[in-house]
């Protein structure tokens, strides 16, 4: 049985599963706002159905479940809530939180005028199946879709924090000159504001708070899903693909204290996982699990993610903490049945998937074990990375695994890495070199929020300075980070904005900051930045040995001290050791290492030297 509405030529059937209710409504509302509601049909299997003569495109509805009322027990039915369909493909406004949303039941709250409708949609023809705009090694470019045009001086004012603005030819020019293989939409799915932060005055700027896994948030997509198409179909023009970021973790409903939307409401027991004694896990730090594993759990993410690909035409998917996916009883398991099913999906199976390995449940740090067809962001590469140019605890060991691939992670196949430094939540790339500490008075929780670790370091007076030589060392060390992550092989990931020098001010989780502290200030943009960055991409789209994801054979290349002399085994791990060269055999290209604080003389095996700067990386790329 098909859920949520399907249309037909003489109207409309409503198809919603809840096995433990007692009754539900299907609440149709007119242009004025009334409901009427119409009780459903419950069928032997726990779906309840409603065909309505009339009912067509454009009909505005909701839901109402009754039932047993025990939240120790995971049951909240209360027909004073308004449901939205978990497969409401569009909604007529965005979530706002009210504290009515979150009362007991029998405290008189009906909440019908503070949520969203749902509105029926028409199906769009598929889009024509084509395999994904992508190709592994390439460059995957983070953007966080609201503020990423809200200061863009091209955009017209009323597109702009728009996805219809992604497809503007300014946007996409830059794209063109970065190389970018794919975008990366953060959250785009309607999502409601966590409950502590409207007393702030704050709102969610991210979207990791989603009520439901169809419908597009208004505030991005006012177009609806035609937007998303339209520019999927643009970018592709440009040979530029789109992976959507998908929260299935948990949902904006959130614990025991959170508001009553959609799943609660429905059957809580089997949407969310729960201990023995009724409450909820918390496997993600927001207050819910959703139980990926429970066969109708697993039908509504494989069904959402069929419809991103089948109606907009998307190329793949990053799924936000990734453990969630796998997770069973007794842990993460990479065979679990959702992975499974995903990976034999034959709408699924050729897109790209992108894991977040981790989360903070038991057996939460999953790096290196979602298996084939599965990219993952890789920490080890960024921890490390960073380590190496704040100087210090990185070793230029590390600085080479990860060069080439992360073979202890990924073995020696081939490299599932996704290579980053910077990405939404933590430091922007310039702040990694500015701030030692993290500044997160802003969002109202005394600075406590935010990673605490972030291996970053202020370059001299911390933050702003007005000393000419400690931004040019600044602008340097963001160069060299630049350098390592386009010179890395296998995939690589950038935050948009980081390759000309963005700032979070110091906010290491500017999540609830829709304000100029996450807006991508194009006009302030570091221009000699940024042409650096250009350069970086040109070289890397013409070095096939730089987008390979097949881990390096004996032979394939050279480790060299700066004197063009192997490197000894003892010299991998010397703590003080800052130096190296990799050069590859077949086309020559070198790179040269200087972690120094001074200037170094590189003796290649060609007979030639090259001067690297301090804290710097020279690339020789021989004439083809």
């Amino acid at each position: 049985m098909t859920l949520g509405p399907v249309v037909s030529e003489g109207g409309t059937r409503f198809s919603v599963w809840s096995p433990d209710a007692t009754q539900l409504w299907l609440c149709l509302f007119d242009a004025a706002g009334r409901e009427n509601r119409l009780p459903m049909l419950r069928d032997s299997d726990g779906c309840w159905h409603l065909e309505v003569a009339g009912a067509g495109v454009g009909t505005r509805y909701g839901l109402r479940a009754d039932g047993p009322y025990d939240p120790a027990s995971g049951l909240w039915f209360d027909p004073d809530k308004l449901l939205i369909d978990p497969y409401a493909q569009a909604i007529d406004r965005p979530f706002r939180y009210d504290p009515a949303l979150a009362a007991p039941r029998g405290q008189g709250c009906d909440t019908a005028a503070l949520m969203p409708r749902g509105i029926v949609t028409a199906t769009l023809p598929p889009v024509e199946a084509a395999p994904p705009c992508f190709y592994p090694g390439g460059l995957i470019y983070e953007v966080q879709v609201r503020g990423f045009t809200m200061l863009h001086p091209d955009v017209p004012e009323a597109q702009r924090g728009t996805i219809a603005a992604l497809a503007h030819p300014s946007v996409i020019a830059h794209l063109k000159r970065l190389h970018v293989s794919a975008i990366e939409l953060m959250p785009i799915n309607a999502w409601i504001d966590e409950r502590h932060l409207g007393p702030l005055g704050l709102s969610n700027a991210w979207g990791y708070n989603p009520v439901n896994y169809f419908a597009l948030d208004p505030r991005l997509a006012p177009g609806g899903l035609a937007e998303l198409r339209t520019t999927v179909a643009a970018l592709h023009d440009a040979g530029i693909g789109v992976i959507l970021d998908m929260v299935y973790n948990h949902d904006g409903e959130s614990d025991a204290l959170g508001p009553t939307l959609s799943l609660r409401g429905l059957d809580a027991r089997s949407y969310f996982r729960h201990e023995p004694d009724g409450r909820l896990i918390n496997d993600t730090g927001t207050g819910n699990s959703i139980a990926c594993n429970h066969v109708v759990v697993r039908r509504l993410i494989l069904d959402s993610l069929r419809h991103f690909v089948t109606q907009a035409g998307v190329d793949g998917f990053r799924f936000d903490l990734g453990p969630a996916l796998g997770r069973m009883a007794d842990g993460f398991d990479p065979a679990a049945p959702l992975l499974q099913e995903m990976r034999a999906d034959p709408v699924l199976a050729d897109r790209i998937m992108i894991a977040e390995p981790w989360d903070i449940g038991p057996g939460g740090y999953q790096l290196g074990r979602f298996g084939d067809g599965w990219l993952e962001w890789n920490d080890r590469y960024r921890d490390d990375m960073r380590r190496f140019w704040r100087g210090g605890a990185g070793t230029i060991g590390a600085l080479a695994t990860r060069l080439t691939g992360s073979s202890d992670i990924f073995g020696a196949g081939v490299s599932r890495s996704v290579n980053f430094l910077a990405a939404h939540d933590g430091f922007t790339l310039a702040d990694l070199t500015a701030f030692e500490q993290r500044h997160n008075h802003a969002n109202g929780e005394d600075n406590r929020d935010g990673h605490g670790e972030n291996f970053s370091w202020n370059g001299g007076v911390e933050g702003a300075s007005d000393d000419v030589a400690v931004l040019a060392g600044r602008q340097r060390d963001v160069m060299a980070l630049l350098s390592t992550l386009f010179c890395s092989r296998g995939a690589i990931m950038l935050t948009a904005g980081d390759e000309f020098g963005r700032s979070q001010q110091g906010n290491n989780n500017a999540y609830a900051q829709d304000n100029a502290i996450s807006w991508i200030d194009w006009e302030g943009r570091d221009r000699a930045l940024e042409a650096h960055s250009f350069a970086l991409a040109a070289l890397r789209a013409e070095a096939p040995e730089l987008r390979d994801i097949a881990m390096l054979k004996d032979g394939d290349v050279d480790w060299l001290d700066e004197a063009g002399q192997p490197m000894r085994i003892g010299q991998w791990e010397e703590p003080g050791r800052r130096r190296l060269s990799l050069r590859y055999r077949e086309s020559g290209l070198t790179l040269c290492v200087n972690g120094d604080g001074a200037p170094c003389l590189f003796h290649l095996p060609d007979g030639d030297v090259l001067e690297v700067a301090a804290r710097s990386i020279g690339i020789r790329r021989p004439e083809r």
